[in-house]
């Protein structure tokens, strides 16, 4: 199902080595390359979230990360900048999608806020825009659905 070069599992905020992964990776993604305001990133909500990590295979290391939270949002979607384009970010979101179902959450709706150059590859995986561009952290978003999710 995935490329040899990166698996993606399953992760827990209390395990402190997935943890730091993940803050790792959005650090790098959103604080560094984004300029998103670390307290905004790391904003106290990941302990009720269900966490996926994508790993290097090779390295252990980790290069993309996402998280549900307990509404059926999809968020800090992360990506390492050398392994985006590359399925990572589909590899990521497939798992949560399915979590989601398994849980009952979002009442068969996942919702996103999408930067907005990331919109083509969310509709590629079946969300769809929803109402009008609006700044999050200082980056234009759009809302997203994925209606009748698993």
């Amino acid at each position: 199902m995935f490329p040899e070069h990166y698996t993606v599992r399953l992760a827990s905020w209390d395990d402190a080595d997935d943890r730091e992964a993940a803050i790792a990776v959005r650090r790098a993604v959103f604080v560094v390359e984004q300029s998103v305001p670390e307290e905004h990133e790391i904003d106290g909500l990941d302990g009720d979230c269900r966490h996926v990590l994508a790993v290097e295979t090779a390295t252990g290391r980790a290069i993309g990360t996402a998280r549900l939270m307990p509404e059926g949002r999809i968020g800090r979607v992360a990506v390492l900048a050398p392994w985006r384009k590359r399925g990572v970010g589909a590899a990521l979101l497939r798992p949560l999608i399915a979590e989601a179902g398994r849980r009952g959450q979002g009442a068969g709706v996942l919702h996103l806020h999408a930067q907005t150059w990331t919109i083509g590859f969310y509709e590629s995986l079946g969300f769809a825009a929803e109402g009008d561009e609006f700044d999050e952290a200082g980056i234009p978003h759009r809302h997203m659905v994925l209606r009748g999710s698993p």
